[in-house]
C-alpha cells in the first residue's frame, strides 16, 4: 500500500513540477525550506542539538500554518515550562507559519515539515529521535504515520477535527484510514461530533478536549494597533475585514459603510500586491500598513488601510466596530471567528462557513454572530452601525461564549504529560 502511495505521490509531484518550478522562480514561495522538506537537517538545528550535553528527549509538534501555530502557541509554551528536561521542536508547512513559529519559539527549534516520502521522514526521525510526535487538527500524512509506527514513536493528534468538506472523502476510504489511525496513542477531538467521526474512521484513543483556539489571547498589542488607537477619532467606525480571499475584497469595499475606516487583511501575503492593485484601480483613498506605520497620519472616513503584515490581525480586531471574517463570501469554508470574539466585537460572516461549522453554529445559537449573503451584506453592516447598543450586546455574547469554552489547552497539556509519563509540570 505504501509503495503505491509513494508512487502516486511521486507521479503527482512530477506532473505538477512545472507549476512548482514556476512558483519558485517567480515568488520564491516554495523554494524556501526545500532542503528541509526533502529531509536535510539545517545547521541551525544541528548546532542546537550538538550543544545539549544531556541528550534531551524531544517532543516534535507539527502545525501547518499561522492559524494552527497560533492555536498551539499556548500549548507549546506550557510544554516547555512543564518539561524543562525536554526539547520541544516545531514544524510548519507554510512560509507564513514558519515565520511566526520562528519569532515565537526560536529558529533553532523550528523547521519545515518533510514531504511525505520515506527518505525525508526517516531523516528527521533519525535526527530528532522524538519521544512523542504531536500533530495539529487533521495532519494525517500516511507515510509519516507509518514511519512513526515502525520507529515505535507514539503519535498524538490534538485539536483534531474532520470538516464537513473532508468527511465524505474519509468515509469513502475508511478502511485505509482505519489501518493508519488505529495505532494513534491519543486523539483529542475539538467536539463530540469530531470525536464520533474520528472513531468511525478508526482513530485510536479518541477523547474530547475542546478547541485550542478558544484559548488564544492577544498578550500584547501590535505596533500598528497602538498607532491606530492614537490617530483614530473618538467614535470613528472601523470595519476590520480579516483573512479575506480573492474576490472578497471588492465585495466588502462595495458594501462598506461610507463613514467607516476599512482595514483589509488578506489571508495570504502573496495577495498583498493584488489587493493593492485593486485599491488603485478603484481610485480609493488607501495606504499600505508598511508605508503608513513609520509616520502614522489620521485616517479619514471612507479610507482603507491594507494590513500587509503577518500576525497582527488578532490585535487589530480590538479596534473594530464591526469585524468581518473572510473566506465566507466565497465557497472556501470560512475562517476562525474567535479572534474578534475575545474583544466583544460584533462579528459578521458570509454564508460559507463549513470549516468552522460547530463554532459558527454555537455563536448563532446565542445570537452572537450575523451571517450575510453578498446581497444582504451592505444592509447588515449598516444596521450594526445604526444600532450600536444591539451590536455591543451581540459582541458581549460572543465574548461570553469565548470565555466559557476556554480550557482546551489545559486538558490537552494534561493528557500529553500523562502520555509521556509526567502527570504534572511539578513532576517533570
Amino acid at each position: 500500500m505504501f509503495l503505491l502511495y509513494s508512487l502516486a505521490l511521486s507521479l503527482v509531484l512530477l506532473l505538477s513540477a512545472p507549476f512548482w518550478l514556476f512558483r519558485m522562480a517567480t515568488s520564491g514561495k516554495y523554494r524556501e525550506g526545500l532542503g528541509e522538506r526533502l529531509g536535510r537537517v539545517p545547521r541551525r538545528l544541528r548546532g542546537a542539538a550538538s550543544a545539549r550535553p544531556d541528550e534531551r528527549p524531544v517532543v516534535w509538534l507539527h502545525a501547518v500554518s499561522v492559524g494552527e501555530t497560533l492555536a498551539a502557541s499556548g500549548l507549546i509554551l506550557r510544554l516547555r515550562s512543564s518539561l524543562p528536561g525536554y526539547r520541544i521542536v516545531v514544524s510548519t508547512t507554510t512560509r507564513t507559519g514558519q515565520k511566526l513559529a520562528r519569532e515565537r519559539f526560536g529558529a533553532d527549534s523550528v523547521f519545515y515539515f518533510p514531504l511525505d516520502f520515506a527518505f525525508a521522514v526517516r531523516s528527521w526521525l533519525r535526527f530528532l529521535r522524538p519521544r512523542l510526535v504531536v500533530l495539529l487538527e487533521s495532519e494525517f500524512w500516511p507515510r509519516m504515520l507509518h514511519e512513526c509506527r515502525l520507529a515505535e514513536v507514539p503519535v498524538a493528534v490534538v485539536n483534531a477535527r474532520v470538516s464537513d468538506r473532508s468527511w465524505p472523502r474519509y468515509q469513502r476510504l475508511r478502511m485505509l484510514w482505519r489501518a493508519l489511525l488505529s495505532p494513534l496513542a491519543l486523539t483529542l477531538a475539538q467536539s463530540e461530533e469530531d470525536a464520533a467521526r474520528l472513531m468511525e474512521i478508526g482513530a485510536g484513543n479518541v477523547e474530547v478536549a475542546g478547541n485550542l483556539k478558544f484559548d488564544i489571547r492577544v498578550q500584547k498589542e501590535a505596533a500598528v494597533t497602538v498607532a491606530l488607537r492614537r490617530v483614530l477619532s473618538p467614535g470613528q467606525p472601523v470595519l476590520v475585514c480579516g483573512s479575506t480571499l480573492e474576490g472578497e475584497e471588492e465585495l466588502l469595499l462595495n458594501a462598506a459603510p461610507p463613514e467607516a475606516v476599512v482595514i483589509l487583511a488578506p489571508r495570504h501575503p502573496e495577495r498583498f500586491t493584488a489587493v493593492a492593485q485593486l485599491l488603485r484601480r478603484r481610485d480609493a483613498r488607501w495606504i499600505r500598513r508598511s508605508e503608513w506605520l513609520p509616520s502614522p497620519a489620521p485616517l479619514k472616513p471612507g479610507s482603507v488601510l491594507l494590513l500587509d503584515s503577518i500576525g497582527e490581525l488578532a490585535s487589530v480586531y480590538s479596534l473594530a466596530t464591526i469585524a468581518f471574517v473572510g473566506g465566507s463570501l466565497v465557497p472556501a469554508g470560512g475562517h476562525n471567528p474567535l479572534e474578534p470574539a475575545q474583544f466583544a466585537v460584533p462579528i459578521v460572516m458570509g454564508t460559507h462557513y463549513q470549516n468552522f461549522r460547530a463554532m459558527v453554529e454555537l455563536l448563532r445559537s446565542l445570537d452572537a454572530i450575523r451571517l450575510a449573503p453578498v446581497s444582504d451584506l451592505r444592509a447588515v453592516l449598516a444596521e450594526l452601525l445604526r444600532y450600536p447598543d444591539e451590536a455591543a450586546a451581540m459582541g458581549e455574547r460572543a465574548r461570553a461564549i469565548f470565555d466559557a469554552e476556554a480550557g482546551g489547552t489545559d486538558r490537552t497539556l494534561a493528557r500529553l504529560l500523562s502520555l509521556l509519563g509526567t502527570p504534572s509540570g511539578d513532576d517533570a
